[in-house]
């Protein structure tokens, strides 16, 4: 999902559109690149409000030279391409472009779906063992000693920020 919402880039467009200021100042006030805004335009102009919301989608190979094409027989920017064709990122024609003109066959083809993360191997829970310490192996004993000091400094810092905490409010009201 995007970073800003639809109505948001509908407001910001609509300001530029209407109003005396440029998109480098309503990008300044709302804290957003200048460039942003002028492609919010560009795509608001090319589509209407459908041009301002996101939806991701995956673009085969003859759609990609498609707007390679076009791009380049109408001579184009990326930011004018991208709004004729909606496409929401200037990079990935770029991307496209470059593949294309490196010669490698594959690089227009689409990239295979999202991989599913790496599952991190889980630790499992600290359980002190009952029983002499003389019997333990040293292993259990340093692991138990690490948990210990862990628990120790945690509580120290909590304590701390209460601590903090206290005395910050005590400042206030005196």
């Amino acid at each position: 999902m995007g970073k800003h919402d639809t109505k948001f880039k509908l407001k910001i467009v609509r300001q530029l559109l209407a109003g005396p200021d440029g998109a480098r100042r309503l990008a300044q006030r709302h804290g957003i690149a200048y460039s942003v805004v002028y492609r919010w335009a560009n795509s608001y102009r090319e589509h209407g409000e459908a041009g301002l919301s996101v939806v991701p989608v995956r673009y085969d190979r003859a759609f990609r030279l498609k707007v390679l094409r076009h791009m380049w027989r109408k001579g184009l920017s990326y930011t004018q391409t991208a709004a004729v064709f909606g496409i929401a990122g200037l990079s990935t024609i770029s991307r496209w472009e470059r593949a294309y003109h490196a010669g490698d066959g594959g690089a227009l083809a689409p990239r295979p779906g999202p991989r599913a993360p790496m599952a991190k191997p889980k630790k499992p829970p600290f359980t002190p063992s009952s029983g002499p310490d003389e019997a333990r192996p040293q292993k259990d004993l340093i692991r138990e000693l690490e948990y210990l000091r862990a628990e120790n400094a945690y509580l120290k810092k909590l304590d701390a920020l209460i601590q903090s905490k206290k005395e910050a409010a005590s400042k206030k009201r005196g």
